[in-house]
């Protein structure tokens, strides 16, 4: 059993890229004789150095000692930042092998630091008397640093480790054809096919990870306002309670508002954390604060009660300041300062795939209308209880059949979301980050177009002020509850996405 290695025309076939004219190349190999169809191919392949016996191991035998010229660093440095591989064959089984690595600094990538591997150890799988299974690996502690334009003398080593396994010789091909590694070379369709596009960062990704920050800020409010109905801080009687809660917790709770979105950002590689703080602070406050300062415009034209004092408007002002804002700013540092990488099962390819025509079901808005329905259905007893308690005379005491309503709901948005998000993958449709987020905030919408049918069939309002107020805060709470389910979407679709991708690279 022969192993054959790629020569230099097959590394630039293979990797797709642009030519480099003198990579250097082992002495004294013997080519093999090439049939019509691997010259047509662009393949010429060569016999390798390696000396790979059967059942024999060796660890750390020297391939060659090769001096490096200056130019030989710079076009191995070059060849290393355009991810070229190198293609082998051991007993007709294909083995790809990257020639080098890349050390990145920071996350904008400015300050990259490139390493040649110098060793390689390959690990063959026998059943008896045959060849099941060979795969190469790199080893990072032996690298040949390329960062400086100076000759080198290069010792090439390799590991040989043969390991016995029940897989059948007849079914060896069939793990190479289904790899999903180089999806480019791939005939299969569906989700499998866009391997190398389902963790491509989204478009507009610092108003994403705002987005995400304050979905996060509002479920963490819904669950302590939950848990201290639960345990009976909201007494019956004193609904002023309930609001006084809602402020100082969301003043509060603004600071992981701030971490989340700068964690985030900094896990998509973002760099201008600043703007994305800003947006993430002013994502749901804002609107909420130009909401409250028109109404209360209103009610003072109407010289209604609903109109607060200016004193209370004083202290909310002051609460924001000295309490949310330096809030806000330091769970932005803590973040931004955070070291945790954003995890993914398998490699982002550099260009992305097109994605194929798809059937009008399948775009935003049906798609949007399909997964807010079922979460909807869920609440839509309590929503009406909860609105004649707001809007009305009743009393509304039952925390914890709520908290219940409130858990089926987080669940039914999960599984909706994953659902659509695997049938949009399985239509080759990689853009499913936004997605996501939209079908799972899409409840909210259900709730806001609920409050017309109740305002009109329900509530007995009329007039501006009772109009303009009812629908002003309705619209800003069905904006909170868009925020937050489109988050809990998003996360179970990332979890769920990890999970399929993540087993395909350990099959």
């Amino acid at each position: 059993m022969q192993l054959i290695i790629a020569t230099k025309l097959e590394i630039l076939f293979l990797s797709m890229s642009a030519r480099l004219d003198h990579l250097p190349i082992p002495d004294n190999v013997k080519e093999k004789k090439a049939t019509l169809g691997e010259v047509l191919n662009g393949d010429r392949l060569v016999s390798a150095p390696y000396k790979l016996e059967f059942l024999v191991e060796k660890y750390c035998e020297v391939v060659c000692r090769k001096n490096l010229t200056r130019e030989d660093v710079s076009q191995f440095r070059t060849a290393t930042k355009r991810d070229y591989y190198f293609q082998m064959y051991y007993d007709d089984l294909p083995i790809w092998v990257f020639i080098g690595t890349i050390d990145r600094l920071d996350t904008a990538g400015s300050n990259e630091r490139f390493f040649l591997y110098k060793h390689l150890k390959f690990n063959i799988f026998f059943n008896k008397d045959r060849v099941i299974e060979v795969n190469a690996q790199t080893d990072n502690r032996h690298v040949v640093d390329l960062n400086e334009d100076k000759e080198l003398l290069v010792e090439f080593v390799y590991t040989v480790k043969w390991k016995e396994t029940g897989g059948a010789f007849d079914e060896r091909m069939k793990k190479h054809t289904y790899d999903e590694v180089f999806v480019d070379d791939q005939e299969e369709k569906g989700w499998k096919y866009i391997l190398g596009d389902v963790f491509r960062y989204p478009n507009h990704k610092s108003l994403f990870a705002a987005v995400l920050g304050s979905g996060t800020q509002l479920f963490t409010l819904t669950i302590l306002i939950l848990i201290l109905g639960l345990v009976g801080v909201f007494y019956p009687y004193n609904r002023g309670n309930l609001q006084m809660a809602l402020v100082f917790i969301y003043a509060i709770t603004l600071g992981i508002a701030g971490y989340s979105s700068t964690t985030f950002y900094h896990q998509l590689e973002g760099t201008n954390w600043v703007r994305n703080l800003l947006i993430a602070g002013c994502l749901f406050s804002g609107p909420l604060l130009f909401t409250f300062y028109l109404l209360q415009t209103v009610a003072i034209s109407y010289k209604a009660n609903a109109a607060l004092p200016f004193g209370t408007v004083l202290v909310l002002f002051l609460l924001l300041t000295f309490v949310a804002f330096p809030l806000l700013v330091l769970g932005g540092i803590v973040g931004k300062n955070s070291q945790t990488e954003f995890q993914v099962p398998c490699h982002t390819t550099k260009c992305p795939r097109d994605i194929p025509p798809l059937r009008w079901y399948r775009g935003v808005l049906p798609q949007m209308a399909l997964a807010g329905f079922l979460p909807f259905s869920v609440v839509y007893i309590d929503t009406y209880y909860i609105l004649i308690t707001v809007w009305g005379h009743r009393i509304y005491t039952i925390y914890s059949i709520l908290f219940v309503v409130f858990i089926i709901l987080l669940i039914a948005t999960a599984l909706v979301t994953v659902a659509l998000t695997y049938f949009q993958l399985a239509a080759e449709d990689h853009q499913w980050w936004w997605r996501s987020f939209l079908c799972g905030g899409s409840t909210g919408l259900y709730v806001f177009g609920y409050c017309f049918y109740y305002y009109y069939a329900e509530a007995g309002m009329y007039g501006f002020l009772q109009t303009s107020f009812f629908f002003g805060y309705m619209a800003c709470i069905c904006y909170g509850i868009f925020l937050m389910l489109g988050t809990v979407g998003f996360l179970a679709s990332l979890f769920f996405v990890r999970h399929i991708y993540g087993s395909i690279k350990c099959d």
